[in-house]
């Protein structure tokens, strides 16, 4: 009997991935090569981030990634008025057009550097709220109930009586 074949998580993107995306990079590089360079030399930053990230997630990635991209946009654009090679070359031999791309990029790693202990700290903060609610509540539930509803020992808990009155204190169970 075979086995069913499953697929590998550990895995990375299969060799079909890979054709498809050099055929796509080849066929962007017959119709627009000047477009192509900006984005080649532009992204830079996020293929290190892609390569730095060892998680699999890849937050790295999209942070870096997104804000690159949004360093490299404005200059695409540029080309909308000379879509030539020549266009693509002065704008990636500017000194000023490369210190934004890679500025944006910068913030994206600052992103990802400083956003992750803010909202560990503000997820603690709110989980200490959690906790104080909670212990006020279990206070009340205590006055009402009784010790032995908080009580860690499992065989006192199991001994409880099961009744609709609260328990005295006195811990013998009601003769009935």
């Amino acid at each position: 009997m075979a086995r069913a074949a499953t697929k590998n998580p550990a895995k990375g993107p299969s060799v079909t991935f890979w054709l498809w995306a050099g055929g796509l990079v080849a066929l962007w590089g017959i119709v627009s090569p000047s477009s192509l360079l900006i984005i080649s030399l532009g992204m830079l930053p996020a293929l290190v981030a892609y390569f730095c990230d060892r998680t699999e997630q890849k937050y790295a990635l999209f942070c870096v990634g997104g804000l690159n991209f949004c360093g490299v946009f404005p200059f695409l654009l540029k080309l909308s008025d000379d879509h030539s090679f020549s266009a693509a070359m002065n704008i990636m031999s500017n000194v000023f057009s490369l210190a934004i791309i890679f500025a944006a990029a910068g913030f994206g790693w600052m992103m990802f550097i400083s956003i992750p202990p803010v909202v560990s700290s503000f997820l603690t903060v709110l989980a200490e709220g959690r906790v104080k609610t909670l212990k006020v509540i279990q206070k009340k539930i205590v006055d009402e109930w009784g010790s032995s509803v908080s009580s860690a020992d499992e065989s006192a808990a199991s001994t409880a009586p099961l009744t609709d009155e609260p328990d005295d204190g006195g811990g013998a169970p009601p003769t009935g």
